[in-house]
């Protein structure tokens, strides 16, 4: 049976709201390579196989094992979710004077009505297949409101595990941020599955930054060949808000990045940064959108990719810029190497102006590392994969510039050494 079919079945279980999202996307369907969004991203090898729409709470995830995925920090909060349930015994939250809860408690709790009324499910896609489905079918994800000019000094992990499952699973992880004017945190979020049955995660974040707010949110995609993982993320700053979204993606079999940004005051800044390093038949699509929708705000794309043996990746970034958006200043950059000749990469930067008084530039490049660097290089003694990475460090680095959590952009340092199979001590090259 179809994932399609599946999904069909679970209209007897649906009421309300939720049945509506269901029925909105059951008249879509899936897309496929012949919507624009999904040229060069087929969906056939994850929506033809059977899943478990309920995972078995079951679980054997060891402290080694989770120690393991942690950054090598000591002293961040951290919330886990195993097969779809929260487990305070594996998490450490001490999070004070801002409210930290798993996001089914919020929905159904009257005294979170307000704010769920005024941000739960308010700049997410309405016509999106994959959040209509999420909006239908989401059962787990948390929630996290800042108050007023509260900061969060520590930064927040956030554990999707999936293990145990004899069955392949089906996941709809829903996320909701709040910061409020003057407030700050950061958050990382990753997804693992421990099991060699396949996982297929439809992810959807809604991120709301309150005047001059500060919310950073980093994804770090690191998952195993038997991971598939669409993502969407939605951001809406207020006047004088910093908003970030960085994604790092490693792993994981298909991963669709979907990322909207939407400017609703003036003085706004916003960066998107990604480091895309694949190789085998993986596949990593980047489509990001930002909606300069009031004057004076800045944004900042900044994507690189390293793509090996048959991998593929994609970006389609797109820059929105509302005739009363002046002194509008957008960057947006994609630059890719391709190490061997069966990896390929689709790229289109696009820009759509409406105002004249901007300075918006984007651009894209593919091609090969330097001859004349690595020659440089291997002249004083320096192996060619060594090489090599030094130059795919120097490369990716200024992708990891706005990165302020040390230890994670020390993982984003290892993580680059792994995939190149050699040993630098990159937190040294800095």
């Amino acid at each position: 049976m179809s994932l399609f079919e599946q999904i069909e079945l679970q209209k007897s279980s649906l009421s309300g709201s939720k049945l509506q999202a269901l029925e909105q996307f059951l008249s879509k369907g899936f897309p496929t390579k012949k919507d624009e969004e999904y040229k060069y991203t087929h969906l056939k090898e994850i929506v033809e196989k059977d899943y478990n729409f309920s995972a078995s709470e079951h679980h054997s995830i060891s402290k080694k094992q989770l120690d393991e995925l942690h950054l090598g920090e000591e002293h961040f909060d951290f919330i886990v979710f195993v097969n779809g349930k929260l487990h305070k015994e594996l998490s450490n939250i001490s999070v004070e004077n801002a409210e930290f809860l798993t996001l089914n408690y919020a929905l159904s709790h009257e005294s979170y009505s307000e704010i769920i009324k005024n941000h739960f499910n308010t700049i997410a896609n309405q016509d999106l297949a994959f959040c209509n489905l999420n909006e239908a079918l989401h059962e787990n994800g948390f929630f996290l409101h800042v108050p007023k000019n509260v900061v969060i000094e520590k930064p927040i992990h956030v554990f999707y595990l999936s293990q145990s499952q004899e069955q392949n699973t089906f996941y709809n992880t829903r996320n909701l941020l709040v910061v409020e004017e003057g407030a700050k945190v950061e958050v990382i979020e990753s997804h693992h599955n421990f099991d060699e049955t396949y996982v297929f995660t439809n992810s959807v974040t809604e991120i709301f930054a309150g005047k001059n707010a500060k919310a950073d949110w980093h994804k770090l995609q690191n998952d195993s060949d038997t991971s598939y993982l669409v993502d969407h993320t939605f951001a809406k700053q207020e006047r004088d808000s910093l908003a970030t979204v960085n994604t790092f993606s490693f792993g994981g079999k298909l991963v669709r990045n979907n990322l909207d940004f939407i400017h609703n005051g003036e003085n706004i800044n916003s960066f998107m940064n990604g480091i895309t390093i694949i190789g085998g038949e993986q596949l990593v699509d980047h489509h990001t959108a930002v909606h300069h929708n009031q004057p004076n705000c800045e944004s900042y794309q900044n994507y690189k990719g390293v793509f090996k043996d048959k991998a593929h990746g994609v970006f389609n970034g797109k820059v929105f810029v509302d005739k009363i958006a002046q002194k509008t200043n957008a960057y947006q950059q994609n630059n890719n190497i391709l190490l061997d000749e069966g990896a390929t990469i689709d790229t289109k930067p696009q820009l759509e102006i409406f105002a004249d008084d901007v300075k918006c530039s984007h651009g894209c490049t593919v091609g090969q590392l330097n001859e004349d660097a690595l020659f440089y290089l291997r002249a004083r003694g320096i192996s060619k994969k060594e090489a090599q990475a030094l130059l795919l460090y120097a490369f990716a680095n200024d992708a990891m510039q706005n990165i302020d959590i040390e230890p994670l952009k020390l993982k984003i340092s290892k993580l680059l050494a792994e995939k190149l199979e050699v040993e630098i001590a990159f937190e040294d090259l800095d």
